[in-house]
C-alpha cells in the first residue's frame, strides 16, 4: 500500500457532487424535519461528525484517487462514480417533490435511505480505487453514523 500526499482533483470533484444539493437542500428541508433531529443518537451524530470532517480532509490531500492508468481498477472508480451520478438523480427527485420527510428518506433503485447510503458507499469505493486505508476507515465511521441516522429517522416516520 503506497499512499501518496497531494492534491485529488477526482476527490474534489466528488465533495462538489456532494455539496451542492447539500447546500440547495438547507433551503428545501423537508416538512417536519426539526422536531426529527432532535432525537437524532447522540453516538452515531458524533461518528457522523468525525467522519465528515475526515472523509473531506483525505478525499483532497491523497493523490492517489486521481486517473493515472486506466486498468482494472478504473472499474471501481466507474462504479464509484455512478453512485455518484445517482446521489445526484437522487436529489433532483427530491426537490421535485412534495419535499416530505419519506421523500428525504425514499429509496432509490433499491437502495434504501439512498441520500445517505449512495455517497458513503461511492467514496468507500473511491478508498479502495485509491488503496488508501485512511479514507476507507473514515468513511466506515461516517457510514455508522450518516446511514445509522437516517435509518433511525425513517424508523420514526414509519
Amino acid at each position: 500500500m503506497n499512499i501518496h500526499f497531494g492534491f485529488s482533483y477526482i476527490g474534489l470533484i466528488f465533495l462538489v457532487m456532494l455539496m451542492i444539493p447539500n447546500i440547495i437542500w438547507s433551503k428545501n428541508k423537508p416538512k417536519d424535519y426539526d422536531k426529527y433531529v432532535i432525537n437524532e443518537n447522540k453516538i452515531l451524530l458524533i461518528f457522523e461528525r468525525i467522519g465528515e470532517v475526515l472523509v473531506t480532509c483525505l478525499s483532497l490531500i491523497f493523490s492517489d484517487f486521481n486517473i493515472n492508468t486506466i486498468s482494472k481498477w478504473s472499474i471501481v472508480l466507474l462504479i464509484a462514480f455512478v453512485l455518484m451520478i445517482l446521489y445526484e438523480i437522487y436529489w433532483i427527485r427530491y426537490f421535485k417533490s412534495n419535499k416530505t420527510m419519506k421523500d428525504f428518506y425514499s429509496s432509490l433503485l433499491g437502495v434504501p435511505v439512498a441520500g445517505a447510503t449512495l455517497p458513503v458507499v461511492a467514496f468507500f469505493l473511491l478508498g479502495i480505487y485509491g488503496k488508501n486505508i485512511f479514507l476507507i476507515l473514515s468513511v466506515i465511521i461516517l457510514g455508522i453514523g450518516h446511514i445509522g441516522i437516517h435509518l433511525n429517522h425513517l424508523k420514526e416516520i414509519g
